[in-house]
C-alpha cells in the first residue's frame, strides 16, 4: 500500500507484467540496487523489511565468496613473502630447474604431457627473472582477493584467475607447497568459481541465485574432510583407538603456540575426553548435513566450533580457517541474517525483495538457462571426480591428501593419521674455527621464525600465516639429510649469508662479523618444561636433550661439487 498522504501510484508505460514497485512489499521506483529515498514530511514509516526466507543462499554466497577471498589473500601473501627464498633465482629449490627438468624429460617440448604434469601459466610466461614473475603472479592474486574481500561480489573470471594464479604456483612449488590444504584451497576456490555471475560484479546479481548444486558441492567437501580425517585415524594411529594420542599431540605437532604449552598438561582424562569429541565430531557430525535444514545448521555450528578450538591450541597454517569455508554452506540466508544490515534498502532486505521477484518471474532470460546447464554439467563433473574418493575412503589401505586429477579439483584428504610420540629437533649451528673438530670450538645457533629452537623463546602465535621452511624442519626431524638435501641447500646460503636464506631466519649470530667458516647440524630432543617447575622459574619453555649429529660441519669450498652436481648456483656472499 502507499504511505499515507501519498498520490496514486502509476504504471510505468510499455513493459509486459509487473513493473518495478508492483511486487508486494517492494520500494516503488528503486531497482534492486538502489537505496531507497527517505520517505517525505509527513509520510509514515513503512512495514519493515520482509526476513529472508529459509533454504535460499543469496547472503550465503556473499560470506562464502568473502571467506574465500580471505584464504586466497593469506595464501598469496605467504607466497610474496616466501617464493623467492624457496623456489625463486636463488631458492632452496628453484622451480626454473624444476621445470626445466620436466621439459626435458618430455623431450624438450612443452607439451600437453608436460602441462598435465605441472599445469602452470609460468610455462609460458618470461624464465629470464624467475623471481619478478613470482612476485607478479603472488601480487595478482592479492589484488583480485583484497578486491573481493571488501567488495563481497565476484564473477566468475575474477575467482578463474584467482584459481589459475594458485595453481600455477602451487605446481612449481614442489615440497614447499605439498601440504594437503594447498589442494584443498584450490577445490574450494573451483567450487567459488561457479557460485558467481559470468561477467556481472554485483552482490546480488539478477536472475543469479546461488545454484543449490554448487551448495551441495561445498557441503560434499567439507563431509569428506572431516570423514576422512576421522578415518585415517581410526585405520592409523592406535593411540587413536586407545584414547590416547591428544596425550603426545599438543607437544609433537610441527609448530606449537603458547596454550598448546598449557594444554599438554591437562588431565589424562581431559586427553580421552578430547580424542572421543575429536572422533565424534570427524566420525558421526558429517552425516548431520543429510538429516534436513536444521541438523545441517547444527552441523555448521559444531565444525567451526571444532576448528576455532583447533586454532587456539595450534598454528596449523591456514588448514582450520579454510576447513570452515565450506561448512558455511550449512547456513542459509535465514540463518545468516544476522551478519547483515537490517536497515531498509540494504543487502538484507534486497536480497529478500529479489528472491520474491525471482519466485514470481513468469519468462527467464536465456543466460538463466545455459546457467543451469553449465550447473548441472558440474555436478555431473564433481560425481564423476569423486569416484575414486570414494573409493579411497572405502579402502582400508587410504590414502590422505591426494589428487587424482591434475588440476585439483576433487581430492582426498587426511589430517594426524599418526602420532609422533616424541618431538625432535634439527638445530643448525656455525662457528668460525678454523678446525670444526676443535673441543674449543664455539657453536652458534641459527633460530627459525618460529619452530622450537632456543629454550627460553615463547612459542608462537601465526596462524593463519605459514612459515613452509618451519614446517619442513619437522618433516626433517624425523627423516635424514640425504632425504632433504634442501638442507644442505640452506647450510651453504648461510654460510655464504645469502640475504634471501637469512630472511628465512629469526635470528643471525654472525650479523655484522666474518661468515661462518662451518655449518653442521644437531639433532635434538624437545620436551615442554613444567609449568611452575625449576626449568619455568628459569624462562625456559623447553628442555632438550641432544641426540647426536644430523650432518657433518660443511665448508661452502667442499659443497662445490654438491652444487654441481645437482645445478643448484654456487652460494655468493653477499
Amino acid at each position: 500500500m502507499a504511505a499515507p498522504g501519498a498520490g496514486p501510484r502509476r504504471r510505468r508505460p510499455g513493459g509486459a507484467g509487473a513493473a518495478r514497485g508492483d511486487i508486494p512489499g517492494d520500494i516503488p521506483g528503486n531497482t534492486p540496487g538502489d537505496t531507497p529515498e527517505p520517505p517525505g514530511p509527513g509520510a509514515a514509516a513503512g512495514p519493515p523489511p520482509p526476513p529472508p526466507p529459509p533454504g535460499t543462499f543469496w547472503l550465503t554466497r556473499i560470506v562464502l565468496l568473502r571467506c574465500i577471498a580471505l584464504m586466497y589473500l593469506v595464501a598469496f601473501l605467504v607466497a610474496y613473502h616466501q617464493n623467492k627464498q624457496l623456489i625463486g633465482e636463488k631458492g632452496l629449490l628453484p622451480c626454473k630447474l624444476y621445470l626445466q627438468n620436466i621439459k626435458r624429460y618430455f623431450k624438450g617440448k612443452i607439451n600437453l604431457d608436460a602441462l598435465s604434469y605441472a599445469p602452470t601459466i609460468i610455462w609460458f610466461l618470461d624464465w629470464s627473472d624467475m623471481d619478478s614473475t613470482l612476485d607478479c603472479l603472488a601480487l595478482a592474486g592479492l589484488a583480485i582477493s583484497a578486491f573481493v574481500l571488501v567488495a563481497g561480489c565476484a564473477n566468475m573470471v575474477l575467482m578463474s584467475i584467482l584459481w589459475l594464479l594458485y595453481l600455477s604456483l602451487v605446481n612449481v612449488g614442489q615440497i614447499w607447497y605439498s601440504f594437503g590444504w594447498e589442494s584443498q584451497l584450490l577445490e574450494t576456490g573451483f567450487l567459488g568459481i561457479f557460485l558467481c555471475p559470468l561477467w556481472t560484479l554485483s552482490r546480488l546479481p539478477q536472475h543469479t541465485p546461488p545454484s543449490s548444486i554448487v551448495i551441495w558441492g561445498f557441503r560434499w567437501l567439507i563431509f569428506r574432510i572431516m570423514l576422512g580425517a576421522g578415518l585415517i585415524k581410526i585405520r592409523g594411529d592406535r593411540c587413536w583407538r586407545e584414547l590416547t594420542c591428544m596425550d603426545y599431540h599438543y607437544e609433537t605437532q610441527p609448530v606449537p603456540n603458547p596454550i598448546a604449552y598449557f594444554m599438554h598438561r591437562s588431565p589424562w582424562w581431559f586427553h580421552r575426553l578430547e580424542t572421543l569429541v575429536n572422533h565424534f565430531i570427524e566420525l558421526l557430525v558429517p552425516f548431520f548435513l543429510f538429516l534436513g535444514r536444521r541438523m545441517c545448521i547444527l552441523h555448521g555450528l559444531l565444525q567451526i566450533l571444532f576448528q576455532v578450538l583447533l586454532i587456539i591450541s595450534g598454528n596449523l597454517s591456514f588448514l582450520n580457517w579454510l576447513t570452515m569455508v565450506p561448512s558455511i554452506a550449512c547456513f542459509d540466508d535465514a540463518s545468516l541474517a544476522f551478519l547483515f544490515s537490517s536497515r531498509r534498502g540494504a543487502v538484507r532486505e534486497r536480497a529478500a525483495r529479489m528472491q520474491l521477484r525471482e519466485g514470481q518471474a513468469e519468462k527467464l532470460p536465456l543466460g538463466c538457462h545455459i546457467r543451469r546447464v553449465v550447473n548441472i554439467s558440474f555436478g555431473l563433473l564433481l560425481a564423476y571426480l569423486s569416484v575414486p574418493v570414494v573409493l579411497n575412503l572405502l579402502n582400508s589401505r587410504q590414502v590422505m591428501n591426494t589428487s587424482f586429477n591434475p588440476l585439483r579439483i576433487v581430492n582426498t584428504y587426511g589430517a594426524f593419521g599418526s602420532i609422533t610420540k616424541e618431538r625432535t629437533e634439527v638445530i643448525l649451528q656455525g662457528t668460525s674455527s678454523l678446525d670444526p673438530n676443535d673441543p674449543t670450538a664455539v657453536w652458534e645457533e641459527f633460530d627459525f621464525k618460529c619452530k622450537p629452537g632456543d629454550l627460553k623463546r615463547r612459542p608462537c602465535f601465526i596462524s593463519p600465516y605459514h612459515y613452509r621452511l618451519d614446517w619442513l624442519m619437522w618433516f626433517a626431524a624425523f627423516q635424514t639429510y640425504e632425504q632433504n638435501e634442501w638442507i644442505i641447500h640452506l647450510a651453504g646460503k648461510l654460510l655464504a649469508q645469502e640475504e634471501e636464506a637469512l630472511s628465512l631466519m629469526a635470528t643471525n649470530p654472525f650479523a655484522g662479523r666474518e661468515p661462518p667458516r662451518w655449518i653442521r647440524g644437531e639433532h635434538f630432543k624437545y620436551k615442554f618444561s613444567q609449568p611452575g617447575g625449576k626449568h619455568a622459574s628459569e624462562g625456559r619453555w623447553w628442555i632438550r636433550k641432544r641426540i647426536g649429529p644430523y650432518f657433518p660441519p660443511v665448508n661452502l669450498q667442499g659443497l662445490k661439487k654438491f652444487y654441481e652436481d645437482r645445478n643448484w648456483p654456487f652460494p655468493v656472499r653477499d
